[in-house]
C-alpha cells in the first residue's frame, strides 16, 4: 500500500486489506516491535542520562557522589573505560519488558480514544486540546502498569557505578531485582517512585505522542504533504524535542526517587515523596539541576522518536494496517 492509499484508508474511503490488520491486538504487537527496536538502538544514551541525573545527589551522610561525569561524551567514555562496552546496555532487559507493556498500551489506547472520542473537522484535523488530554491520560495509565519494570531498569543502570564506588552489588539480573524488591516491600515496593513516573510519562506523552499526532496531521491535511518518510521524520523530530523539554524535570525526580535506598517498610531514606525530592534537589543543587541529563535525554528522545515512528509507520504499511 503506498502513502496516498494509506491516507485514503485512514479516512475510511476504502477498507483495510486484511481482516486482522486494524485489530487492537495486532497494533499492540506492532507497537511493541517498533518500541523494542528504538530502545535497543538508543539505550546507551538513556544509561548516560540516568548517570548524569544521579550525580551531585546528596546521600544519607550529606556528601555528594565523587568524580562526577562531565557531559554526555565523557559519561559514555567513562562507562566504557571503567566498566566495559557491554555495560552501555546494562538494564536493557527490563527496559524492553517495560515497553512491551508501556508502548503497546499507550499506542492502542490513544488510537482508540482518538478515533472514538475526538472531534474530526472537515479538513481532517482534530482539536489540539483533545490530543493533549488523550496523550496525558493514556501515558499515565500505561506508565502505571509498566512502573515495576522501570524501577528495575533504573536500579540495574546504577549497579556499575555503585560497584566502582565500593558498594556491594545489589542485584545481578532483572529477575533477581524483581524478587528482592518484592521480598523487601511486597507489591507496594514494586511501585516505588510510581507517581513521578506517571507524571513524567504524562508530560512525555504530551510532548511525544500528542505532538507527533497533531503535527503529522497538520502537515498532511493543511500543508498537503505526503504521508511518507519525510513527514514522519519531521513530525518525530518535533515530538522528541518537546517531549524532552517537558519530561526531563520529572524524569530527574523519578530517577532519584527510584534509585534511593529504602528501609524495611519500603520507605525512602532520602526523600519522603516526589515533591520532597523536587524541593531538595532545587535547594541543594539549584533549579537547573532539574535539567541534568537534558542533552542526552533530548539526543535520545530525538533518535528514539525517529526510530520508533519510522519503524511503526512502515511495519503498519507492510502489514496492511492503516496509517497512524
Amino acid at each position: 500500500m503506498n502513502s496516498n492509499r494509506m491516507v485514503v484508508a485512514q479516512r475510511g474511503v476504502i477498507p483495510p486489506p486484511k481482516h486482522y490488520a486494524d485489530s487492537a491486538w495486532f497494533k499492540y504487537i506492532l507497537s511493541c516491535c517498533a518500541a523494542t527496536t528504538a530502545e535497543m538502538v538508543t539505550y546507551p544514551l538513556d544509561l548516560a542520562k540516568t548517570r548524569l541525573q544521579i550525580q551531585g545527589e546528596k546521600g544519607l551522610n550529606g556528601s555528594s557522589q565523587r568524580s562526577p561525569y562531565r557531559g554526555l561524551a565523557s559519561t559514555g567514555v567513562g562507562i566504557i573505560r571503567e566498566e566495559g562496552m557491554l555495560r552501555l546496555w546494562q538494564g536493557v532487559t527490563p527496559a524492553v519488558y517495560r515497553h512491551l507493556i508501556y508502548s503497546g498500551t499507550r499506542m492502542v489506547l490513544y488510537e482508540k480514544v482518538r478515533d472514538r472520542l475526538f472531534t474530526t473537522r472537515a479538513d481532517g484535523t482534530r482539536p489540539v486540546w483533545q490530543a493533549i488530554v488523550g496523550g496525558i491520560l493514556v501515558g499515565g495509565i500505561a506508565q502505571f502498569l509498566a512502573s515495576p519494570a522501570d524501577l528495575i531498569k533504573v536500579q540495574m543502570q546504577m549497579e556499575g557505578k555503585r560497584r566502582l564506588e565500593g558498594h556491594a552489588p545489589r542485584i545481578h539480573s532483572a529477575g533477581e531485582a524483581f524478587i528482592k524488591i518484592y521480598n523487601a516491600g511486597g507489591l507496594r515496593g514494586l511501585w516505588k517512585g510510581c507517581m513521578p513516573n506517571v507524571y513524567r510519562s504524562a508530560f512525555v506523552n504530551l510532548g511525544d505522542l500528542t505532538t507527533y499526532d497533531s503535527v503529522k496531521r497538520y502537515f498532511v491535511n493543511t500543508w498537503a504533504l505526503s504521508d511518507d518518510y519525510w513527514t514522519h521524520a519531521l513530525s518525530s523530530a518535533c515530538s522528541g524535542l518537546i517531549g524532552a523539554t517537558m519530561g526531563t524535570p520529572v524524569d530527574v525526580v523519578k530517577t532519584r526517587v527510584m534509585n534511593q535506598p529504602t528501609d524495611d517498610r519500603a520507605r525512602g531514606l532520602l526523600y519522603r515523596n516526589s515533591l520532597d525530592c523536587l524541593l531538595k534537589t532545587v535547594h541543594n543543587e539549584g533549579f537547573w539541576a532539574l535539567y541534568k541529563g537534558f542533552i542526552p535525554c533530548w539526543l535520545r528522545m530525538g533518535p528514539w522518536s525517529l526510530t520508533f515512528w519510522l519503524t511503526y509507520e512502515q511495519i503498519r504499511n507492510l502489514s496492511g494496517t492503516s496509517a497512524f
